[in-house]
């Protein structure tokens, strides 16, 4: 039997065994609101995904209409118990998400890159027993014949060439379009910070990817020998969505296995 790992399953047992096993071992994670940041970055990919797809077919949208289908999307699927920050109201959410697709609209028309694929699924083995599935934003073939993961990000912290370099993330999607196109294809990684109308790009040699398909490997092997789950217990737990469901164990310490059992 092949087990199947994505990025967010492999991160979030980085950040969190004890959640890890509540969501993928004991598959007994609750139904929770979601945060107003990813809601806002779920919604902007859909409008941007909706672009490409009319450009595809061979049109582009006017601006306005860019607009109208993010604003149509946001009031379809927002809930009232969506979280937000003390002090923040989500009209200012919504007008962050006009302004990061204003600006891009702006930098990026005519949008005459050649893309081929757009949310496309890729799922690719890394050995006998082992695949990653991951969904790419977008991809491009360019001028030069090389292939170029598009990722949209939302989120303030500007991601820097360091983080872009280390990036687990797309260099997975990199081994995912050689499954795809072809071994010796060539790739490039780039990243849209939409809150900064800026672009990040990076590339991995063969001889990066495969060291990143071992220490992945590495990964799973220690996830799935893991015999005590403990949680995180960092500052940011203040942050986690659980924080109104915690319990805390008499160290002081989050016990996220009280409440799931």
């Amino acid at each position: 039997m092949v087990e199947v790992y994505s990025h967010s399953k492999l991160w979030l047992y980085e950040n969190c065994p004890e959640a890890y096993k509540i969501k993928y071992i004991d598959k007994k994670w609750p139904d929770l609101p979601i945060s107003v940041s990813l809601f806002l970055g779920s919604m902007t990919h859909e409008a941007l995904e909706w672009l490409y797809k009319k450009v595809k077919e061979g049109g582009v949208p006017e601006m306005d209409d860019l607009i109208k289908c993010f604003a149509e999307n946001w009031h379809q699927q927002y809930k009232s118990d969506i979280r937000l920050p003390a002090g923040e109201n989500i009209d200012s959410f919504f007008n962050k998400g006009v302004k990061f697709l204003i600006d891009y609209y702006q930098t990026n028309k005519p949008f005459g890159e050649n893309t081929v694929e757009i949310e496309k699924k890729v799922l690719f083995p890394l050995d006998e027993s082992h695949s990653i599935v991951g969904y790419i934003d977008r991809i491009v073939l360019n001028e030069q014949g090389e292939y170029e993961v598009h990722d949209y990000k939302t989120n303030y912290r500007m991601k820097s060439q360091k983080d872009a370099d280390a990036d687990r993330q797309l260099a997975l999607y990199h081994i995912g379009l050689k499954h795809l196109f072809g071994n010796e294809i060539k790739a490039s990684l780039v990243w849209h910070m939409l809150a900064h109308n800026k672009k990040v790009r990076s590339s991995r040699t063969d001889e990066q990817l495969e060291e990143l398909r071992r220490t992945v490997l590495d990964l799973i092997g220690k996830i799935e020998n893991t015999k005590v789950w403990p949680a995180c217990g960092k500052p940011w737990c203040d942050w986690c969505s659980y924080k109104r469901q915690m319990k805390f164990d008499n160290g002081g310490n989050h016990n996220l296995s009280l409440y799931f059992k």
